[in-house]
């Protein structure tokens, strides 16, 4: 999917200036855009329109962005990117942790916000059929052109950003994998910093792989250079 591919963006801002600039130049790419100012609005124009990817201000007249951000996980797992003010790792890290795929920090330029935009429907994006085959680590298994992950008989849910991980981490099995490269791998060539990035979306795919998540087997840190998925050979 390219960014002028017509894809459904759905702003959610209550600064209308801000609001309206982003809106007229995403449609200026070839996006169809729709803004709203408010949370009641942005979960209904979600379930009326089906948006591809969601642009989420966190400091919302009627609610916080927080919220929103579960509830629309309740319901989907369609690309989340934060535009938002708060500018702490730790309002970063939580916005994530709730489910968000993207966090950018006002004020921000257009060709950022682009960027940030083809990472997120890459993410969301299926592959062509036929395009890949599977991959395995024991009974861990990943079908690249139905984007199914299962273990045994038992299909794995993640989200579209969950799911990039495993393809980075499973396509470099039993290799070293960076925080730099891995970073690079998910989000794009203009990351390498956000480590923190990397902190929450491990934990979360451990809850969803491992047997015990407090105890990796599979995915484990190698400190102060990344993380390495281990094979049947590899494991204790």
């Amino acid at each position: 999917m390219t960014v002028a591919s017509g894809a459904r963006i759905l702003i959610v801002d209550d600064d209308p200036a801000l609001g309206r600039s982003v809106q007229a130049n995403l449609a200026g790419h070839g996006f169809d855009v729709d803004l709203v100012t408010a949370a009641s609005e942005a979960l209904s124009a979600f379930n009326r329109k089906k948006p591809d990817v969601v642009l989420l201000d966190l400091g919302l007249p009627d609610r916080d962005g927080l919220e929103v951000i579960k509830e629309l996980r309740l319901a989907s797992a369609v690309p989340i990117v934060v535009l938002s003010a708060r500018e702490t790792e730790q309002d970063k890290v939580q916005a994530l942790q709730l489910g968000a795929d993207d966090y950018l920090t006002k004020p921000f330029g257009v060709d950022e916000l682009l960027a940030r935009i083809r990472v997120a429907l890459r993410h969301a994006a299926r592959p062509p059929a036929g395009s890949a085959a599977t991959a395995t680590a024991g009974d861990l298994r990943v079908d690249f052109e139905r984007r199914l992950v299962t273990r045994g008989q038992q299909e794995i849910h993640l989200s579209p950003t969950e799911y990039e991980m495993l393809k980075v981490l499973i396509s470099n099995l039993d290799r070293v994998v960076t925080d730099q490269a891995l970073l690079r791998g998910v989000w794009g060539r203009g990351y390498g910093d956000e480590a923190h990035y990397l902190h929450v979306y491990v934990a979360r795919l451990r809850k969803k792989i491992e047997p015990d998540p407090r105890n990796p087997v599979l995915l484990v840190t190698e400190p102060g250079i990344g993380y390495r998925l281990l094979g049947d050979d590899s494991r204790p």
